[in-house]
């Protein structure tokens, strides 16, 4: 099977072929540039120099959040727009999920933590030991909140945190827990990557946790409102209560 899989949830932007779990190639780019202006170039690069043509791909799975609010909706609409063109499968793969298969073969548990903004991280947690098993649903969460859910795991488990509100944690974590020791990957598997993204839609689909669907069924995963929405909400509010 050939998957192209795409993730534009953060700063960062990235495309990958996989013939099933193996990487034939991955674009990666963090240039502070707009993804409406790298991400095609990026796909018309990786399929000329793979030799591989959008027509050879069989499935399209791309991060559909939590993540960034504009970045998300750039990402679904070019993987929506091939798929559609082509009539093939998709699926929907959280970021967070993805982000944890960058470390597919580490041992303990793998804690992938986005910065949320104003002290809250999107995460959730997996048990490598046997497989990528979920322990908990994604969540928009203060970082203290995470740390105590991190400190009630058992201590023989490694934890290891991944992503860019990682640091966060660490900090927050050595302040309230500081006997316990929370891990960081190496910076080359710290961000999201489009290749975790594909091998988590490889990895769902084998164990039947995830399903495809339609390009028309793509729709971004927010977790939370973007900040102008909010901003629209609390102004009703305060209007109301006037």
């Amino acid at each position: 099977m050939i998957i192209f899989a795409m993730d534009t949830s953060a700063a960062a932007a990235s495309c990958a072929l996989l013939e099933d779990d193996r990487p034939v190639a991955q674009f990666y780019t963090d240039a502070h540039l707009t993804h409406s202006q790298t991400i095609m170039p990026m796909v018309e690069a990786m399929f000329a120099c793979s030799k591989t043509s959008v027509g050879d791909v069989d499935l399209f799975a791309v991060s559909t959040g939590p993540g960034s609010f504009t970045g998300l909706r750039i990402g679904v609409a070019a993987v929506k727009g091939m798929a559609q063109a082509l009539n093939k499968p998709c699926v929907s793969v959280s970021a967070l999920e993805g982000l944890a298969f960058n470390l597919s073969d580490r041992q303990g548990l793998i804690c992938p933590a986005l910065d949320a903004r104003c002290g809250q991280v999107y995460t959730t947690l997996f048990d490598a030991d046997n497989g990528m098993h979920r322990l908990h649903e994604d969540a928009a969460l203060m970082a203290e909140d995470l740390c105590h859910l991190l400190a009630k795991q058992p201590e023989e488990k490694t934890i290891t945190v991944l992503g860019d509100g990682a640091q966060l944690v660490l900090s927050t974590m050595h302040r309230l827990y500081p006997e316990r020791t929370l891990q960081l990957p190496g910076s080359h598997l710290l961000l999201q990557h489009a290749y975790g993204v594909g091998l988590a839609a490889l990895c769902g689909l084998r164990e039947n946790r995830m399903q495809t669907v339609e390009p028309q069924q793509l729709v971004p995963v927010y977790l939370k409102l973007p900040q102008a929405q909010r901003e629209l909400q609390l102004k009703r509010k305060q209007q109301q209560e006037k």
